[in-house]
C-alpha cells in the first residue's frame, strides 16, 4: 500500500514531541510492506502542486490512504482532497485544547476557541488516533464525531544506543555533581517548570532541565521568570547537540508535568534505566506503575520526599530503571509498525479497526 504520512510545518516541528512521534510512526513503517510518502503535494511542495495544477496536472499525490499529524491549513486541504476521491483519512491527535495551556504567552486565551476547532477538525476522519486512553476520552468529551482508537507514541530505542559514553562530558560541561536531577524537552510550564524550580530551592541536588525555552514574545511569563533567574542549584541547558548526552548525565528524571498525553522523554528515560518521578496525572498513571518503574507523586513535598528516598536508597534506584527498561521496552517501535500497519489494512478494507476506544 502507499500511504501519505504528512506533518505539516515539519521545520518548525523538529525539536518536539510531535516531531519526535512523527519519526517513530515513520521508522516504524521502514521494515513493513507500506511506501511511505511525506508531503500531499505533487512535487513535494505547495507551489509545485499549484504549477501542476495550471498546467493540466494534479495538485495532490496519489496515495491509498492519508495519515495527517498537525491541524493547519495544508492538512485541512490534504483531507479535502481525500474525502472527493474516497481516500480513507487519519488524523493523529497530537494537539488537544487542554495540552496547549500553558505552553506559549497567550496560549490559555486561545485554548477555548481551539478546543471548537479541533471539534470540527477532528470530525472529518475516518479514524482518529491518540497516544493514551486518557486523550481519547477528552477527545470525547469535545466531542469528536468520529471513532478515537488509542495507541502508543512508541520510543526508538536505537536512537539512544551509547548514552553512557557521554556521562562525563555532559556532567562536566553542566557542572552536576552527586545524583543528579534532570528533565528533557522544551521548557513549559504546562511541564512542569515551576514545581520543577520550587522543589529544588527545597534540595541541595544539582538540577538540569535539557531543552529550548522561548527567549521572545511568545514566552510566558513563568518561563521569562525561571529561565531568566534559576534557583543556584537549577541550570537550563537550551538546545542539546546530542540528546544521548541528557540521558547519560542525569541520575533521577523528574518530570511534574500538568497535562501530557503520554510523555515520550519519559518513556527515553525509563528506556535508559533511569528512577522517574512523574506527576499525577492520568495519562502517566495509565501507562506507568508507581513503585515498579517509577514514583509517581501529587505535590511538591511528594517529589522532595521520593527524591530523598532516591538518593538514601541506591538500590530502590537500579531496581526502578530495571523495571522501567522492561515497560520501555513494551513501546517498541516494532510494536507500533505493527499496529499501524493493521488499521491501515482494516480501513483499505473498508472496515473501522478492531478495538476502536479499548485498551
Amino acid at each position: 500500500m502507499r500511504t501519505l504520512n504528512y506533518l505539516e510545518v515539519a521545520g518548525w516541528l523538529d525539536r518536539s514531541g510531535i516531531g519526535t512521534s512523527v519519526e517513530h510512526q515513520r521508522a516504524a513503517l521502514a521494515d513493513r510492506d507500506v511506501e511511505v510518502v511525506t508531503s500531499p503535494w505533487e512535487g513535494d511542495h505547495p507551489v509545485d502542486a499549484v504549477r501542476s495544477k495550471l498546467t493540466g496536472g494534479r495538485a495532490f499525490t496519489d496515495v491509498d490512504l492519508v495519515h495527517c499529524n498537525m491541524i493547519g491549513p495544508g492538512t485541512a486541504a490534504t483531507i479535502k482532497h481525500a474525502q472527493r476521491t474516497d481516500t480513507p483519512v487519519i488524523l493523529h491527535s497530537h494537539v488537544t485544547r487542554e495540552d496547549f495551556r500553558d505552553s506559549f504567552r497567550g496560549a490559555n486565551v486561545v485554548a477555548p476557541v481551539l478546543g471548537k476547532y479541533l471539534k470540527w477538525f477532528y470530525s472529518q476522519a475516518d479514524l482518529v488516533l491518540c497516544p493514551s486512553e486518557y486523550t481519547r476520552e477528552v477527545l470525547q468529551s469535545y466531542p469528536i464525531d468520529a471513532p478515537i482508537r488509542p495507541i502508543t507514541n512508541g520510543i526508538d530505542l536505537d536512537r539512544l544506543t551509547g548514552y553512557e559514553e557521554y556521562r562525563e562530558e555532559y556532567r562536566e560541561r553542566y557542572d552536576i555533581d552527586g545524583m543528579g536531577v534532570f528533565a528533557v524537552g522544551n521548557v513549559f510550564e504546562r511541564k512542569g517548570l515551576s514545581t520543577f524550580c520550587r522543589v529544588a530551592q527545597r534540595t541541595d541536588y544539582d538540577f538540569t532541565w535539557f531543552g529550548t525555552y522561548e527567549t521572545g514574545p511568545s514566552a510566558s511569563a513563568a518561563v521569562r521568570k525561571w529561565t531568566g533567574d534559576p534557583p543556584d542549584n537549577v541550570t537550563f541547558s537550551g538546545w542539546v547537540d546530542d540528546i544521548r548526552g541528557a540521558y547519560g548525565a542525569g541520575d533521577v528524571f523528574m518530570f511534574p508535568a500538568k497535562v501530557e498525553n503520554q510523555g515520550i522523554v519519559v518513556l527515553e528515560a525509563m528506556a535508559c534505566g533511569k528512577a522517574c518521578v512523574i506527576s499525577d496525572i492520568p495519562a502517566f498513571a495509565e501507562y506507568y506503575e508507581d513503585g515498579h518503574d517509577c514514583l509517581i507523586c501529587s505535590s511538591e513535598r511528594e517529589f522532595v520526599d521520593a527524591l530523598e528516598r532516591l538518593e538514601a536508597n541506591p538500590d530502590l534506584r537500579e531496581r526502578l530503571g530495571e523495571n522501567a527498561k522492561a515497560t520501555a521496552r513494551e513501546h517498541g517501535l516494532d510494536r507500533v509498525g505493527e499496529q499501524l500497519t493493521d488499521i491501515y489494512g482494516q480501513l483499505l478494507d473498508g472496515n473501522v479497526p478492531e478495538a476502536v476506544g479499548e485498551r
